[in-house]
């Protein structure tokens, strides 16, 4: 009696987990398609200069990594230089050529990346979203110009006076 009392409680937890991953299937599906809208949006608010929409999708405190190495800004300091660009109607307009989504266990956490059509060419950019109140907020954004393996070492040559000079601060 004992051991069908166990097996009847394995088979319940067991149908459980199975439910679960049912419902996570879904929500996941559901995140994504979310995630995927808010982003497209955001780009969209760059080039339609909409800067409130732009920069109230972003939290608080989150970090903005440009492709030049100066570029490390908080919020703040992202909004401040944009505002310019912004306000004359001319900010960014960047297209999506592909995104993956990939979402935390707790669903509250996602990260991504994405190959951009830019006015620099291909770039790339990656970032964080995470849940509050159930808002999704950019916490970590990173763009990075695409540079094909072959033309590296001309790439190298071509910075290397910029990154000299950047270096001799550290």
């Amino acid at each position: 009696m004992k051991n069908i009392k166990i097996i009847l409680f394995l088979l319940i937890v067991l149908y459980g987990c199975n439910q679960n991953k049912n419902i996570s299937k879904q929500q996941n599906s559901e995140i994504k398609y979310s995630v995927d809208t808010l982003l497209n949006n955001w780009h969209k608010d760059a080039a339609q200069t909409n800067y409130n929409n732009y920069f109230g999708f972003m939290d608080s405190v989150s970090i903005y990594i440009g492709t030049d190495a100066t570029e490390n800004w908080t919020k703040k300091q992202f909004a401040d230089f944009s505002k310019p660009y912004f306000d004359k109607g001319k900010a960014w307009d960047f297209r999506v050529l592909e995104r993956n989504i990939h979402i935390s266990e707790d669903a509250n956490v996602v990260w991504f990346d994405e190959l951009l059509n830019t006015w620099m060419g291909t770039c790339r950019g990656s970032g964080v979203l995470e849940k509050y109140n159930n808002a999704w907020k950019l916490k970590h954004y990173v763009l990075s110009i695409s540079i094909p393996n072959n033309n590296v070492k001309a790439v190298i040559e071509i910075k290397e006076k910029s990154d000299s000079a950047f270096l001799s601060g550290f």
